[in-house]
Parts: structure tokens; C-alpha cells; sequence
């Protein structure tokens, strides 16, 4: 019986929560942070790492670990939610606000777009607009601690608002784009938009790993 106490009293709070409008339709409230990643997580070296921001900026500009490690950051508690339909209250992440960081090079008023280039030849898209939200971190810390290789160290994007495929780990470059340029789980098939609360999951495939 405690065993179907716990199950009943978890979907009695998943209730509660989906309907003061915090929990998104289709999801599950987890305690733990799941890794889920299509092949290997990508070996790195602190000593060769950068990161680059490209095309319509003002500045192109590079950043080795140091430098990037050394500006403002910010912390933030927010909800995320995965496509394969889970979803962590209250996570904690430590950052450069995206919004900030732009400040540093200037983006161009063309610029509509911003691609998320990765290790191992990974890319995803998001909209400038939602970028700049003021919740949208480049992340090196969760929980107050660097994150874990398998959770995108030593640099990922978070884009709360999205689900969490477009929040992109290893992140190695930022593309301002005139256009939109699907990355490696939209051309697959996934939601181009990936609003949880409208279940934007996917386009033309029904089945998610």
C-alpha cells in the first residue's frame, strides 16, 4: 500500500500543480535530472575550448574558458521541461544572462535567429526574441556546481521556456541568423517551435526516444 499511496499522492499533486498552470500538459514531475543524449558525450579539454558568436553581430568575438568564466553571471531557479515528457521544479542554474551578454558585441536589428552550434556537430534553433528573454542563461552551473559532463559542461544554453532539447549542452558557438536554420532534432522531425504548454513536440513523428 505505501508503494500506491506514493503513485496516488504524486498524481495528486501533478494535478494540483498542472492546474494552477505550472506543469505542462502531457508531463510528469521528476526529483532526479535524467541524461538523455543521442550518441556519446563529446571528451574537452578547458585548455583548447571557445566559444565563438558569428554572423549578423556586430563583433564577432572568442572566448577561452578564463574569459568566459570571468563575467558577470546570475543565478536562476526555473521549471524545465523535456519533450519525453518530464519536468523538474525549481532547478537551479548559475550563468551569463544571455540578454547581457549580447551587450558585449552588438547583434544586428537583421538578426532573427540565434543557432546554437555544439560539439559533435549538433545545432538547434531559437527565435532572437525568445533568447532574450530575461531567463535564458549560458550555463556552466547547476545546483551549485559545475555541470555534469553528461548535462552539457562545460557550457550549455538554457531556454526555459522551451523544451529542453533547445536548451543545447557543449555548446562551442552562437549563430545571429537573418533565417531560420532547423538544427539536428527539427530536420528529425521535432516541433520547430517546442512550446511545452502548447505540446509543439513534434511535426511528423508521433514515436520520441
Amino acid at each position: 500500500m505505501g508503494l500506491l499511496d506514493d503513485v496516488l499522492r504524486r498524481r495528486r499533486e501533478e494535478e494540483r500543480v498542472r492546474m494552477e498552470g505550472r506543469l505542462p500538459p502531457g508531463q510528469s514531475l521528476t526529483q532526479k535530472f535524467p541524461v538523455l543524449t543521442y550518441g556519446p558525450t563529446p571528451a574537452y579539454d578547458l585548455a583548447t575550448w571557445d566559444l565563438r558568436v558569428v554572423g549578423e553581430v556586430e563583433r564577432p568575438m572568442r572566448w577561452n574558458w578564463a574569459e568566459f568564466t570571468s563575467l558577470p553571471t546570475a543565478k536562476l531557479t526555473t521549471d524545465i521541461h523535456c519533450v519525453t515528457r518530464w519536468s523538474m521544479f525549481d532547478t537551479q542554474w548559475e550563468g551569463v544572462l544571455f540578454r547581457d551578454f549580447v551587450k558585449l558585441f552588438g547583434v544586428k536589428p537583421a538578426a532573427k535567429h540565434v543557432i546554437a552550434h555544439c560539439e559533435a556537430g549538433y545545432s538547434t534553433n531559437v527565435p532572437l526574441d525568445v533568447m532574450m528573454d530575461d531567463d535564458v542563461l549560458l550555463a556552466y552551473k547547476f545546483g551549485g556546481e559545475y555541470l555534469e559532463p553528461d548535462h552539457g559542461f562545460p557550457l550549455r544554453t538554457l531556454v526555459p521556456k522551451r523544451y529542453f532539447w533547445k536548451s543545447a549542452k557543449w555548446l562551442r558557438g552562437l549563430e545571429f541568423s537573418t533565417v531560420d536554420k532547423p538544427g539536428f532534432w527539427e530536420v528529425a522531425g521535432y516541433h520547430n517551435n517546442a512550446d511545452p504548454f502548447k505540446e509543439e513536440r513534434t511535426q511528423r513523428i508521433s514515436y520520441l526516444w
